[in-house]
């Protein structure tokens, strides 16, 4: 029997390990990672179960993981669907026809506060795309478009580090109790900050004193006053969310659903009396047919293939060779945060929260605090290694090793200052 265990272990991170290396070459293989992902997680179930007596208990483990895996992924549905919504209204059009700077410093200021902010009210990701897709079309030269786009990068990752909408791995512990809404706010704002002003000061020094020709933005907003009714509501439901959890004790994703269904009347009732065309376009229906279907699927088959890997106890052997490793919590976090930089930090927040349960560090510890800093913003350093990342390379065209050059440095910086004024923050107060 335990030949037999020993085994399947084996098979079940080799498959792990092969899934990574075919999703992390995703582009040469033309294979898409959803697809990778959901077949690696059905195979670690599928060993785990074949080596049980009691296939039925098998059973059980995977509908008790698939009951918490379905709160992230709902919740993800409703965020996604509302950002979409508001795209659809062209709301996001309206927050950057106001940018009109024609100095290079200044906009790139501008552009990097509001993808921070934005990025913390919404998600990284679709703040990723949105600012890239906005410096694209003000930006002429290729070289600017690289590093303002690179930019973006680094303040969505830093923005969404310390909101509980900002970023999946943050939702992930927010959703699994291990931090609350109001104290990773409060606890990461300020190093979330650090991690975005030390290469925003540092890249602000390629264009002093540089000037842009003229800003070409075509802002043909159809329905301004929908846009803005859309765009104000959708922003405060989602604010709503965590205030929502706290009242009412039910899991996050309840409150999106019920954002959703708040802006999705809101909506029907504004476009009543449009004609079909444009009140299709404008609705909730159509918004679900453009969200990202196959993150949710990648994220789905990821976070099963770590529950796979957790239920044969593999994760928790690797928290005690981390811990004998390391011997500080500390380091092992910032350790986990710089891996995230090549491996996604999606299912190494998963994998951390089935190494370490909250009985060895309670709700707002220390270490899952630090850890959605680290795993947060240490993607940054490469630009595989987070969504946002990869986004804003497919539409820039950012070249790997462009910016494994030129950035990754500069975002390494960032990532370290970050960690220090966490730890400072915590010796002073």
């Amino acid at each position: 029997m335990i030949s037999l265990y020993c085994n399947m272990a084996t098979l079940a991170i080799l498959t792990f390990i092969l899934g990574y290396i075919a999703i992390s070459l995703e582009h040469p293989l033309r294979i898409n990672k959803a697809a990778t992902a959901v077949l690696i997680g059905v195979l670690c179930w599928t060993i785990y179960i074949l080596q049980l007596n009691d296939a039925e208990a098998g059973v059980e483990s995977l509908m008790h993981h698939l009951g918490e895996i379905s709160s992230i992924l709902f919740f993800l549905l409703g965020a996604m669907t509302i950002v979409e919504l508001i795209d659809c209204h062209e709301g996001f059009k309206l927050m950057t026809q106001r940018i009109k700077t024609r100095n290079k410093v200044k906009l790139l200021w501008i552009i990097s506060i509001l993808t921070f902010f934005l990025s913390a009210l919404l998600d990284n990701l679709t703040t990723a795309i949105v600012m890239t897709s906005l410096v694209c079309k003000i930006l002429d030269e290729r070289n600017d478009r690289l590093y303002f786009a690179s930019m973006v990068i680094i303040a969505a990752n830093a923005g969404g580090a310390f909101s509980p909408l900002g970023d999946v791995t943050t939702t992930m512990l927010w959703i699994g109790n291990q931090i609350s809404a109001g104290n990773i706010i409060l606890k990461l704002f300020f190093p979330s900050i650090i991690v975005c002003l030390i290469p925003l000061f540092l890249i602000s020094r390629k264009f002093t004193n540089q000037t842009l020709p003229e800003i070409t933005v075509v802002q043909d907003i159809k329905y301004p006053g929908d846009s803005k009714l859309v765009l104000i509501l959708g922003i405060l439901l989602l604010l709503f969310v965590p205030v929502f959890k706290l009242l009412t004790h039910l899991p996050p994703f309840m409150g999106i659903l019920f954002a959703l269904g708040i802006l999705w009347i809101v909506t029907s009732y504004l476009h009543r009396n449009k004609n079909e065309v444009h009140r299709n376009q404008l609705s909730v229906v159509y918004a679900l047919q453009k969200i990202d279907s196959p993150s949710i699927l990648f994220f789905l088959g990821i976070l099963l293939a770590v529950a796979g890997l957790e239920s044969f106890g593999l994760l928790s052997q690797l928290a005690e060779i981390l811990t004998s490793t390391f011997k500080n919590e500390q380091l092992i976090v910032v350790a986990l945060g710089i891996i995230s930089a090549i491996v996604d930090n999606v299912p190494l927040v998963a994998a951390a929260q089935g190494m370490y349960s909250i009985v060895d560090f309670s709700t707002d510890h220390t270490f899952w605090i630090l850890l959605a800093l680290t795993t947060g913003t240490g993607g940054s350093m490469i630009i595989i290694g987070s969504a946002a990342g990869v986004a804003a390379m497919g539409i820039a065209k950012i070249e790997f090793m462009w910016y494994f050059r030129r950035i990754a440095w500069i975002a390494f910086l960032g990532f370290i200052s970050g960690v220090g004024a966490y730890m400072a923050q915590e010796f002073i107060f």
